[in-house]
């Protein structure tokens, strides 16, 4: 079988270390975020993606990113509190993480090698979108402009 996602692993929020692997046969939609942007509100939606399409097999990965306009600052305590507090997020969220550069995390190194940007393959924004199908295979790149309610047709199709 080709590369996946699944040889990847993340630590939560809460420190606990996960591979990705635990969520075989499942469609994951992996979104780097920040809390102090003007896309924030993007929490919103994709918690409402997650509850719609959760039972279906989907799983949205936050991953907070501070490379952008420094819109990420807190520990991960802060962020716990702020998704919790301001979003009531219910969906997994990693520790703070590079999504561009050298100290990049696998993980986004990977999908942006697979799902291909315009211009360049860097991670543009907060709330950049990857969708991973259910065989663990990158399927689309969504740009942080992108509202969460308007991948749902793609989230459907690997589904």
């Amino acid at each position: 079988m080709s590369e996946n996602i699944y040889q990847f692993n993340f630590s939560q929020l809460d420190g606990e270390e996960v591979s990705l692997s635990k969520f075989k046969g499942k469609a994951i939609l992996v979104v780097n975020t920040a809390s102090f942007c003007g896309l924030t509100y993007h929490y919103t939606g994709l918690e409402k993606l997650y509850k719609e399409y959760k039972e279906k097999g989907l799983v949205i990965i936050g991953f907070p990113c501070n490379q952008f306009g420094k819109q990420e600052p807190g520990t991960s305590e802060e962020i716990n509190d702020f998704c919790n507090l301001n979003y009531d997020v219910t969906f997994p969220m990693s520790t703070k993480v590079d999504v561009n550069g050298k100290n990049a995390h696998p993980l986004f190194k990977y999908l942006k090698s697979e799902l291909k940007g315009t211009l360049t393959n860097n991670v543009k924004w907060n709330f950049t979108k990857f969708l991973i199908n259910r065989d663990g295979v990158p399927f689309k790149r969504f740009s942080s402009t992108t509202e969460p309610e308007d991948i749902s047709s793609s989230i459907d199709e690997v589904l």
